[in-house]
């Protein structure tokens, strides 16, 4: 085999193993990418049912009574959604106060219920401005 030979079959099988190697990362970032996609609709998924729960606890337990049906506030409670304090001021309120409303200690609200109370809390959206609702336009 010549010189030539040689080194026409040696940049055969560099470029060969180039485009291997190129395919294989393609190939790496399909499975990546598929993976993370799969794992963010899981997640999206039990998000849903993590807030579903929330809900049903906070009409459960009463809250809608005192904050509203949205955590809108009410004549006897503040206003707790859109925004609410953060989980570990809202635990330490609910399983420690001395107000008017009755401590919820975890006998009652377990720390799993809590934070699905809090993931609905969480996905309240705020209300509509004024002007964005055609009936109210040009009251703001």
């Amino acid at each position: 085999m010549s010189t030539a030979s040689r080194t026409q079959s040696a940049s055969r099988v560099v470029r060969a193993r180039h485009i291997a190697a190129t395919t294989l990362r393609s190939a790496f970032r399909v499975i990546a990418l598929v993976a993370i996609a799969v794992a963010a609709v899981a997640q999206a998924a039990d998000n849903a049912a993590t807030i579903e729960r929330g809900r049903s606890i906070y009409m459960s337990v009463g809250c809608y009574q005192c904050h509203g049906t949205v955590g809108q506030g009410g004549t006897a409670g503040p206003r707790l959604a859109p925004g609410p304090m953060p989980l570990a001021a809202l635990g330490a309120f609910l399983r420690n106060t001395t107000r008017a409303m009755p401590a919820y200690p975890e006998t009652i609200l377990t720390d799993a219920a809590l934070a699905d109370l809090y993931a609905y809390l969480q996905s309240i959206p705020p209300a509509p401005r004024v002007g964005s609702l055609p009936a109210l336009r040009g009251l703001e």
